[in-house]
């Protein structure tokens, strides 16, 4: 199909109704992969009930493919956002607790990377900070792919890891804190202001991985919102100047995202997803030892398979998240203190 005359010289407009185009496909492609799931295997089931063996192996094969559709159908459903479909960004603190929070922060990371290379999500690594001994103090990634922000807005706020440190020459139990801040990335088609009687532009040198790759000049860009207290930094690019447009982008899609806790907030829906990076504000915990466990405290969601989790396996808590979401989001009573 082509498009109407003139169409392209409104980008702004362009931009907006490509991105409803694409959610609009994507829909579609959903519904027709349940709808023929489920045909073909209600055929295969007739034939079974008929006497035909070999159709009966073949709808117990069919049946988990059917299953799987109909989950993907319904996580569909669920990520109805206004950005739900757009890139996210995500900014990863350590907590209180030096190395051990940074080592905690670092493995987060590495969790956020492998799921989004998992599922053919492009990660951009927009800032980055080393710890002293280990891990990160801090970084901002950009996850680019449809519905990136949708389900990984579940990872929004602290979590806290339990585990015998590697640090600790006695093998004692150490618990960490490391807070994730999920926002959208915010396109032309939504109005953010921020002026410049609001905003320090700091230049500083990048702290790059070494090699042919470490930026030797003053390119990065730290910019303060003093309104917001907001703070972000871009030190990806070598020129100056594309780090500011990009730390730029960081800054609207945070300033957004607030807006959009301030109102949830006003009306009782949701609590803010952004807390203290300590004891009793985690949304999730992650317990390596005595026993392993991760448990997301707001939906109750939980597992056993700690370590699968950490590479990555975080479908299962998207998805408990998305119905709690959609229920009106009221906490979970836990009974186990140790979470």
């Amino acid at each position: 199909m082509e498009a109407l005359e003139g169409f392209w010289n409104d980008s702004s407009n362009a931009a907006k109704i490509q991105k409803e185009k694409a959610l609009l496909e994507d829909s579609v492609k959903a519904y027709s992969k349940l709808k023929t799931s489920i045909e073909d295997f209600e055929v295969l089931l007739e034939m079974a009930e008929m006497g035909d063996e070999s159709s009966l192996e073949e709808a117990l094969l069919a049946f988990p493919k059917c299953e799987k559709a109909v989950s993907e159908a319904e996580q569909k459903a669920l990520l109805s956002g206004e950005t739900d479909i757009n890139n996210a960004i995500i900014t990863i603190n350590a907590g209180a607790g030096g190395t051990e929070s940074c080592d905690w922060a670092g493995m987060l990371m590495r969790m956020v990377q492998r799921w989004a290379e998992q599922h053919g999500f492009k990660v951009d690594v927009m800032d980055f900070q080393y710890g002293d001994a280990a891990g990160i103090r801090s970084a901002t990634l950009q996850v680019n792919g449809p519905f990136a922000y949708g389900l990984l807005k579940s990872e929004s706020g602290v979590h806290r890891l339990v585990r015998i440190s590697p640090f600790d020459s006695n093998a004692r139990r150490h618990t960490s804190f490391s807070s994730m801040y999920v926002s959208a990335e915010i396109d032309d088609s939504i109005e953010i202001e921020v002026l410049d009687k609001d905003l320090r532009v700091d230049v500083y040198r990048s702290g790059g991985a070494g090699g042919q790759s470490v930026n030797t000049t003053d390119s990065a860009v730290r910019l303060t919102h003093f309104p917001s207290g907001i703070v972000v930094a871009c030190q990806q690019e070598r020129s100056q100047l594309q780090n500011k447009i990009k730390a730029m982008k960081i800054l609207k899609s945070r300033l957004y995202e607030r807006e959009l806790q301030r109102r949830l907030e006003a009306q009782n829906q949701v609590e803010a997803g952004k807390k203290d990076n300590a004891w009793g504000s985690q949304i999730r915990s992650y317990v390596l030892h005595p026993y392993q466990l991760v448990k997301d405290h707001r939906t109750g969601f939980n597992t056993s398979q700690a370590q699968s989790v950490l590479d990555g396996d975080l479908d299962d808590f998207m998805k408990a998240y998305l119905q709690w979401q959609s229920l009106g989001g009221k906490p979970v009573e836990s009974g186990d203190d140790d979470l």
